[in-house]
């Protein structure tokens, strides 16, 4: 299922009519070669109408941009540029824009040959307010051909993200749990980003599950999902009410999408879904996620939404995991210390029932939901998948809003240890340097709830990035501060 959005970039030059064309126009050039060279054409269209010095120029360039079907912008200052004509091209282009801007090559061409590009920025910049138009801006965004490449490069998956979130349907199935207030934010803030939301009744998930009774589909996908647990079939009497489950949400996907392109879901799991469908989505929920529908646990909206947005950054398959239990000092002591640079407080435990794709899981087993078996029947609790996770690079992450309906957000790069953790669920042990502060003066001082979305990889970059063009303001975004550079909360007595 196509649940991702493709990027087609426009690549649109422009030049101070006080300067020479041919500045902006070999620099574009350039810029096309190293960009195809390393990353190949597939997304970058190089709009060859004009070289943009006035406002005609603009309209003739966003209609061959649009004419192209490009869905994101990229506008390159080859020279100083035209403050007016460059911004309202980007005022007028509906979807993601990025500015950056030409080095001077060589010291033997700053007469006739200087472009002046790093002034052109700053005046650029300063329309952009003017206009309101929101931009995304490289770090430091002047470079020669190659630099500049690699901050186009850099520009998709934000591109992705920003496109993905304007052309997505959030679908949820019934209120929270008892006791999940973490996982409750108003949904205003959706709307604002242009998100459309879908929120049904449980009973409506239950009704449209058995409208699939005997759906002739269970078996083959049934036999798909034994073939994919292979050894780690162990529950092979829950499949078919498992792979019945799946066909439900994949109907209702398409039948309930209107005319959004993107879905993810916000699905119930617990407490009377158990005793009433006969098994716990767990593995179901997985899977999804590993076909590009990312599903959150305990209707945890937010969670779906920044789920999705990791799997449009990192074309990957995500999960959700609750920042769950400390590592025990024995643990610590036994296998990490001295192996890994970390102290015991930069380590945690990421935990969920059995929500994580199989291929994100070292050995992955179908089991029972051991926590609610506690009170119920073991029999209907099963359908999760256990295993620990694949270690390597991860970024824990998630965008939240607020009870008054301010966006936050938090980003921490760290890694899964290649530890055994000895206990259950989807689980591995994790290390993100701070930790400890991290936890206490963003987590906790910020009131995140206790899910996280993770992505198997370092996109901190390009998250951090997303959340700040889709308008969450810099000082909301949490981060893992280094050692010795303190939080506005942090006691500096310790």
């Amino acid at each position: 299922m196509n649940n991702m959005p493709e990027i087609k970039i426009g690549l649109v030059a422009v030049s101070r009519d006080c300067f020479p064309e041919s500045l902006s126009v070999n620099r574009r050039k350039a810029l096309v070669q190293a960009y195809t060279e390393k990353y190949g054409e597939g997304t970058l269209y190089e709009c060859p109408i004009c070289i943009v010095e006035s406002e005609i120029h603009m309209v003739q360039a966003l209609e061959d941009v649009r004419a192209a079907g490009c869905n994101a912008l990229a506008v390159y200052l080859g020279n100083f540029g035209p403050e007016i004509a460059e911004t309202l091209l980007a005022k007028h282009f509906d979807g993601p824009k990025m500015f950056f801007a030409a080095a001077e090559e060589t010291q033997e061409s700053l007469i006739d040959g200087r472009g002046d590009a790093y002034c052109g920025m700053l005046n650029a910049s300063y329309n952009l307010r003017l206009r309101k138009v929101g931009a995304y801006i490289p770090e430091y965004p002047i470079g020669d051909a190659a630099a500049c490449a690699e901050m186009l490069h850099e520009f998709e998956p934000i591109a992705r993200a920003v496109i993905g979130l304007r052309d997505l349907k959030i679908i949820s199935f019934g209120p929270r749990p008892l006791n999940f207030l973490a996982c409750n934010a108003p949904i205003q803030p959706l709307y604002d980003l242009g998100v459309e939301i879908e929120e049904n009744s449980e009973l409506d998930l239950f009704e449209a599950f058995h409208h699939h009774d005997g759906d002739a589909r269970i078996p083959a996908l049934a036999q798909e999902m034994a073939a994919e647990l292979g050894a780690g079939n162990k529950k092979p009497e829950i499949l078919p009410k498992l792979a019945q489950y799946e066909l439900t949400l994949k109907d209702w996907v398409e039948e309930h999408r209107g005319y959004r392109k993107y879905v993810t879901i916000a699905g119930k799991c617990w407490p009377a879904f158990q005793t009433q469908f006969g098994f716990v989505p767990c593995y179901v929920n997985g899977r999804l996620a590993a076909q590009g529908i990312p599903v959150s646990c305990e209707v945890d909206i937010y969670g779906a939404l920044s789920e999705f947005i990791g799997t449009v950054v990192s074309q990957d398959t995500v999960t959700l995991l609750d920042i769950n239990n400390s590592v025990p000092a024995d643990m610590y002591r036994e296998s990490i210390s001295g192996r890994f640079p970390y102290r015991q407080t930069d380590t945690f435990m990421g935990f969920h029932c059995g929500n994580t794709a199989i291929g994100k899981l070292s050995c992955g087993e179908m089991r029972f939901q051991r926590i609610m078996a506690r009170n119920l029947p073991e029999e209907v609790t099963q359908g999760t998948l256990e295993g620990n996770l694949v270690p390597g690079d991860i970024t824990f992450f998630r965008l939240q809003s607020t009870a008054d309906c301010k966006l936050r957000a938090y980003v921490a790069q760290g890694e899964i240890l290649p530890v055994s953790p000895h206990s259950f669920g989807s689980i591995g042990v994790f290390a993100i340097p701070e930790m400890g502060r991290f936890y206490r003066h963003v987590l906790i001082e910020k009131n995140f709830p206790h899910h996280g979305a993770v992505a198997f990889g370092h996109y901190g970059k390009a998250l951090f990035e997303v959340f700040k063009y889709i308008g969450v303001a810099p000082e909301e975004i949490g981060y893992n501060h280094a050692a010795g550079d303190r939080y506005p909360t942090e006691n500096p007595w310790g």
